[in-house]
């Protein structure tokens, strides 16, 4: 069965940068979507960026120019690079995976998630 498991959260200050991983296993990498979704204290959930299985990436506004996804599907790693880190940027970070074909892996719905990391920027 599929199974995602985030590590790299922590405390840092603003302006600051992080390294989210999830290491993906169940998951054929021939098709689908991963990505990033968040939820902050208080906030509903949100998408952060995505990433389709030929490498083609997608970004949240918020992301956008600051954050960097990517894959490695040798090690089966999804990977998030947060730089430049805000307050508002504290949340939970979820990894995430989805089968089938999307026209936006940003906007696909997702079946598999992780437990969660928590970031938190100060």
């Amino acid at each position: 069965h599929v199974q995602l498991v985030e590590s790299g959260g922590g405390s840092v200050q603003a302006g600051g940068s992080l390294r989210l991983s999830c290491v993906v296993s169940g998951f054929p990498r021939v098709s689908g979507c991963t990505g990033w979704f968040r939820r902050a204290p208080g906030k509903e959930r949100e998408r952060v960026a995505a990433i389709d299985w030929d490498g083609t990436t997608s970004y949240a506004l918020t992301a956008k120019g600051r954050f960097i996804i990517s894959q490695d599907n040798a090690k089966n790693t999804l990977y998030l690079q947060m730089n430049s880190l805000k307050l508002e940027d504290t949340a939970m970070y979820y990894c995430v995976a989805q089968g089938g074909i999307w026209d936006s892996c940003l906007k696909a719905a997702y079946t598999y998630w992780g437990q969660g990391t928590q970031v938190t920027v100060s």
